[in-house]
């Protein structure tokens, strides 16, 4: 297995802590199932003080995770789904290995050829 730094490997990684939190999980599901939302919007279907949705919201905005246009008094958010390919590249490519049956079994520390295997007493 080769374990060099891929190129998205800090995109993913920076993708993945901005992700990092319920209430960012909240939003982006939102944004899916609505596609925009006025950041209003968002805080009340979100639960959360107007200042904790801000916070969250900024902190996806500054990943690339999510886009904000100006709408004067407003802001409207969009999920950029283009930003979160690295981290999908890495799951998929986890998730197809699984289905193939690649990460089963210790693949850490297997046994020894020459060790004795357990008989059952």
């Amino acid at each position: 297995m080769d374990l060099t730094p891929a190129s998205g490997d800090e995109d993913a990684a920076a993708i993945a802590k901005a992700l990092a939190h319920p209430a960012r999980i909240r939003i982006l599901r939102l944004l899916l199932e609505k596609q925009s939302c006025i950041g209003c919007d968002i805080v009340e279907e979100i639960g959360l003080a107007q200042s904790t949705v801000s916070e969250h919201l900024r902190i996806l905005k500054s990943a690339g995770v999510i886009t904000a246009e100006a709408m004067p008094p407003r802001v409207c958010y969009a999920l950029n789904a283009e930003c979160l390919m690295p981290l999908a590249g890495l799951l998929n490519t986890v998730f197809e290995q699984d289905s193939r049956g690649a990460l089963k079994g210790s693949i850490c520390c297997p046994p020894a050829e020459d060790e004795p295997k357990e008989s059952p007493e």
